[in-house]
């Protein structure tokens, strides 16, 4: 953002939460997922433990409940940073994004690993 400020370019940052895509769609995450966990050294998957793969996608299933299907959200952000006299140089779009991203943002690097 700051090195386009030389050439007269304005940038701005739209930073979405969890949103229904089709990236967070559960059957692309885990053909992807899948299709990759085959191709890894049977060592490496050693390493991760037998669980590994079964946690992943448990997980994977609670994260999808959480998306939201509200994409407006994140378009109204574009819009606005598009169409603003002055845009903002951050856009937080959905609830999680300003929960979650924007205070862990102001922590110490350390503090938001272990969080």
């Amino acid at each position: 953002r700051l090195e386009m400020r030389s050439f007269g370019v304005k940038v701005s940052i739209i930073e979405p939460g969890y949103f229904k895509t089709q990236i967070t769609s559960l059957e692309t995450m885990e053909k992807n997922f899948l299709s990759l966990w085959e191709k890894v050294p049977e060592e490496t998957k050693a390493s991760y433990g037998p669980h590994y793969l079964q946690e992943f996608l448990l997980e994977a299933r609670k994260m999808q409940q959480k998306c939201n299907p509200d994409l407006r959200l994140v378009t109204d952000c574009m819009e606005h940073a598009l169409s603003s006299r002055h845009p903002r140089s951050r856009y937080s779009a959905g609830w999680d994004a300003k929960l979650l991203y924007i205070p862990l943002s102001y922590l110490p690097s350390a503090l938001t690993d272990l969080l």
